[in-house]
C-alpha cells in the first residue's frame, strides 16, 4: 500500500471477507484490485513466491484455490530483502507459484522498501542480556 500511496493513490480496504484481492486503488481515476503476497523462500537464487491458497487453518477442505489473473488486476509481491514488484495480473505465468528475482519478470520490479527479514545475525544472549531493548 505504502507504494501506491507515495504516487498519489487512495486506498481502499475491503470490511469483510475478500477471497481474490487485499485492497483497492484509485490511481488516476481508475479503480484497481490488488492482491499482495510475501516471500521469505530462495529457491535456485530466485524468490519463490507461493500464488496459491491452500486453508490456513484446521478447516482445510482439501481444496487449493490457483490464482485467477481476472480475479485482481495487479499482483504486488514483497520479497525478504524488501525487493518490490507490481505486475499486471493478466502477465502473470503461474497459478501456484512464480519465481522473481531474474529477467521474466525484471521488468515490473518497483524500488525496494524495508526488508521482511534481518540480514544481520541475531544477536548472542549475554550481548543481549546486557544490553536491553529500548521499548520507546
Amino acid at each position: 500500500m505504502e507504494w501506491f500511496a507515495g504516487r498519489g493513490a487512495k486506498i481502499c480496504v475491503p470490511l469483510g471477507h475478500s477471497p481474490d484481492w487485499d485492497f483497492v486503488v484509485e490511481l488516476d481515476g481508475a479503480l484497481l484490485r490488488v492482491q499482495v503476497k510475501t516471500s521469505t523462500y530462495r529457491q535456485q537464487g530466485r524468490w519463490g513466491v507461493t500464488l496459491c491458497t491452500r486453508g490456513g487453518n484446521r478447516s482445510w477442505s482439501g481444496m487449493v484455490k490457483h490464482f485467477i489473473p481476472t480475479a485482481s488486476d495487479y499482483l504486488v509481491v514483497v520479497a525478504g530483502d524488501g525487493r518490490r514488484w507490481c505486475i499486471p495480473s493478466d502477465s502473470v505465468e503461474g497459478s501456484t507459484g512464480i519465481l522473481l528475482g531474474g529477467p521474466k519478470y525484471a521488468r515490473f520490479e518497483v524500488e525496494s522498501g524495508r526488508p521482511l527479514i534481518s540480514t544481520r545475525p541475531a544477536p548472542t544472549r549475554s550481548v543481549a542480556a546486557s544490553n536491553p531493548p529500548v521499548l520507546f
